[in-house]
């Protein structure tokens, strides 16, 4: 039996509330943080997990300047038996802009690489490109909600992600069927938010955005094709990710999240994303690569 909305909404409660404690770490040492998982029914670690506490640990070297830009790479799949070591290198502190790398460790060997810079807030000429249009969230199905809703038809494989409450209410404004996807332009919307409000720490929603920036993006390359992950035959997993951060917002409330994909070739899916608060303002842009591979 499908959970109704309301216990669906307090599922995804509970996982935010998990994911905002795994995402604060644990400190080991001056540079070192240790990190749990949070578990999306995926076969190993979910990369969007481990760039936000990359991320976390980076900050939680850097007291006074805010994160403006991060640049990762998947080397390995995460192992979701084994907690996550992060080890901070403190590249540079300057003035205005500091440097960190990270390395999020687990068997002995990196399974992610991380560079993100840190910028002391200056004033400065500003400009931004215009939020596209889209309809409002509240009249959108909920990712969740439409999964669950075809879960006696899908694979076994894909029940274990189905059947996990996820920490983001995602809402498509134009989803794809999960059995019988479309071929459709390389080109998303889709509307993000946590389900209750989050403390004021801008790192927190930081975070949770690097999080939730890898579920649909590496997607929007597959349309053009009529793919998606839930197709036994096609693997993607992603490769790299960066992400830069414009303006202040709060990922309590919504934003729209707009994704396309200009290139795929030799394997490889390229996407961009842009990410808007409901009033229009830009906070944040998105880009990836990731391995897309169409089994015979």
């Amino acid at each position: 039996m499908n959970p109704e909305p309301d216990a669906l909404h307090l599922d995804r409660r509970a996982a935010l509330a998990v994911l905002v404690a795994h995402l604060r770490l644990e400190r080991l040492e001056h540079n070192l943080f240790r990190g749990g998982h949070v578990d999306i029914g995926s076969p190993s670690v979910f990369g969007g997990q481990v760039l936000g506490q990359a991320l976390m640990a980076a900050a939680r070297t850097v007291p006074e300047h805010s994160v403006h830009s991060l640049h990762g790479y998947f080397l390995r799949a995460g192992d979701k038996a084994v907690p996550i070591v992060y080890e901070v290198d403190r590249v540079r502190d300057g003035a205005s802009f500091t440097m960190r790398r990270v390395v999020a460790v687990q068997h002995g060997q990196p399974i992610f690489h991380l560079s993100a810079s840190f910028h002391r807030h200056e004033p400065g000429v500003t400009h931004q490109r215009a939020m596209p249009e889209a309809p409002p969230p509240e009249g959108l199905r909920d990712e969740s909600e439409g999964r669950r809703a075809l879960r006696q038809h899908l694979p076994a494989a894909a029940l274990a992600v189905v059947d996990q409450a996820r920490a983001v209410d995602i809402r498509p404004v134009d989803p794809q069927h999960l059995l019988h996807p479309t071929i459709t332009p390389p080109y998303a919307q889709t509307w993000l938010r946590a389900p209750e409000r989050l403390p004021d720490d801008p790192l927190i929603h930081q975070a949770l955005l690097a999080y939730a920036s890898d579920f649909s993006l590496l997607g929007v390359a597959m349309r053009p094709h009529g793919l998606n992950f839930m197709q036994p035959q096609v693997q993607g997993v992603s490769l790299d990710h960066a992400l830069w951060f414009h303006r202040p917002f709060r990922f309590d409330d919504w934003l729209l999240y707009e994704t396309d994909s200009p290139s795929a070739a030799g394997a490889r899916g390229f996407c961009r994303g842009s990410v808007f608060t409901r009033d229009g303002a830009l906070v944040a842009s998105v880009a990836q690569e990731g391995l897309i591979r169409v089994k015979p």
